[in-house]
């Protein structure tokens, strides 16, 4: 998920962006604020990948307040004026909105920052062959994971949830279909659409699926099942 927030002073706008992030999958409303001031006491709390910022505000402009960042999300900005665009691009916006803002035009600058976050997050999918890890994007760094310690895999639309053994899962925004390139195919299979295992994992499989680690119990689809049962029978003394 994308965690956002939204800064504009006036309230109309400001319930509308927030409208906007709430009812699109892949975005988290993090935080609504009515100026630049509320949205730095935000940032220094809270985790933030990507900002809607309003350009004419009182007391310090959205574009003030993007520049006196050091490290700031990506920004999209919304104004009723023409004339900020090329500002916005020197300030490496990923998109800019021109009031009123449609929720068609809202959606294509939003599907513009995801596709900035799942191309970043698999630039930082390194898989290293001497420990046996790779590294996932997470937030604002690289984490490094043991594949041993990966239990499962699932698929949630625009990101995955990574679970691991005796941890917090991880939720790097990334395709199943890109992570599951990155792994070991003697490691780790497909099951499901939206589901990849661990095979050392496996405590156990009958007709209601696959059970993970004595607890978890994930389907197999008709489409993976019989590369599944191939390995099953080579890795049985029947």
């Amino acid at each position: 998920m994308i965690k956002c927030i939204a800064i504009d002073d006036e309230p109309l706008a400001l319930r509308q962006i927030t409208g906007y992030i709430k009812k699109t999958p892949y975005l988290e409303l993090a935080a609504e604020c009515e100026n630049a001031l509320a949205a730095i006491k935000t940032l220094d709390n809270t985790h933030v990948d990507l900002m809607y910022v309003d350009i004419n505000m009182p007391d310090l402009s959205g574009m003030d307040f993007v520049k006196s960042l050091d490290h700031p999300p990506k920004i999209i900005f919304t104004t009723a004026y023409h004339d900020y665009a090329l500002d916005g691009f020197r300030v490496d916006a990923l998109g800019y909105l021109l009031k009123p803002i449609s929720y068609p035009e809202f959606l294509k600058a939003s599907n513009k920052a995801k596709n900035y976050f799942e191309t970043n997050a698999q630039k930082k999918i390194i898989t290293d062959g001497i420990s046996h890890s790779l590294f996932v994007k997470s937030g604002y760094k690289s984490v490094r994971i043991n594949l041993d310690d990966i239990s499962y895999i699932e698929g949630m639309r625009e990101y995955v949830r990574i679970h691991i053994t005796d941890g917090k899962p991880l939720m790097p925004l990334i395709s199943l279909r890109t992570l599951e390139k990155e792994l070991p195919s003697s490691m780790f299979m497909r099951v499901h659409r939206s589901y990849i295992v661990n095979l050392v994992k496996i405590q156990s499989f009958d007709n209601s699926g696959i059970t993970i680690d004595d607890k978890t119990v994930i389907p197999v689809s008709d489409q993976y099942k019989d590369a599944f049962l191939k390995y099953i029978r080579s890795h049985s003394l029947e």
